[in-house]
């Protein structure tokens, strides 16, 4: 091939159409705008996207599913957490028409005892001792269904070590809902029996704590829960959906 054969570079033909080179810098423009806006996003942006929702956010999935009784069985599951301060937990249950729980005595049993025969009202009745990572419950409420304490919505709170990017710690807690009165198919004990879909409890202490206006943000944390079904202490099955929901009290 002679020197005459070789290529003309496109750029110096004068027969190359204008309307193709511009189309070429064009494509290249494209192609370097492409990869610039990926590199920002994957490498500046996502992460620190993510550093900020986990500085927000503490991590709960290696928080244990169950809680125990005080002789080790398992008890009821945990799922769901709040975020704040205790005053700001205490404030925003009351707000939420929820009952501080009385201290677990002899003398309280005698009273939740009578008035569970007697069909008499105990908004502040006590609730059985519930442990989890060793010690048991830090706070717990209560809100009345009827007449008297056969029936109620609980839940028990166990402050973390977890906190937010205001400090603040993470409750975790188990809310159920006690629907009678009978005997522990365990011990053989009087306690109450709790409803199975405890999803339905979760979900209710959420809302009632978001009705309150008080509440920043909610989310989930998906597949919490690698076991969604079994029994408490007191023999009752109980299942979920494996979700931990989670609310964020605001900041005042």
């Amino acid at each position: 091939m002679t020197s005459n054969d070789a290529p003309i570079p496109e750029s110096l033909d004068p027969q190359a159409s204008p309307a193709r080179r511009s189309l070429k810098r064009r494509t290249m423009m494209g192609v370097g705008l492409v990869l610039i806006v990926y590199l920002a996003m994957a490498y500046v942006a996502l992460p620190l996207l993510w550093r900020t929702y986990t500085h927000r956010h503490p991590t709960l999935e290696d928080i244990p599913e169950i809680t125990y009784t005080t002789t080790g069985i398992p008890g009821d599951p945990l799922n769901l957490a709040v975020i704040g301060t205790e005053k700001q937990l205490m404030t925003i249950m009351i707000a939420a028409k929820w009952y501080p729980a009385d201290p677990l005595t002899l003398k309280s049993c005698l009273e939740i005892a009578e008035a569970s025969v007697l069909k008499r009202p105990y908004d502040d009745a006590p609730v059985s001792s519930l442990y989890f990572d060793g010690r048991k419950e830090d706070l717990a409420f209560e809100m009345p269904v009827g007449p008297d304490p056969r029936k109620r919505h609980h839940v028990r709170f166990w402050q973390t070590k977890e906190l937010d990017g205001d400090g603040r710690p993470t409750w975790v807690g188990s809310a159920t809902f006690d629907e009678r009165v009978g005997l522990s198919d365990t011990t053989g004990e009087v306690t109450h029996h709790i409803a199975a879909d405890v999803d339905a409890e979760r979900n209710h202490v959420i809302d009632t704590l978001k009705a309150t206006g008080d509440i920043a943000e909610t989310y989930v944390v998906p597949g919490f829960h690698k076991v969604d079904e079994g029994r408490n202490g007191g023999g009752d099955p109980w299942h979920t959906d494996g979700d931990l929901d989670v609310a964020v009290i605001a900041m005042k």
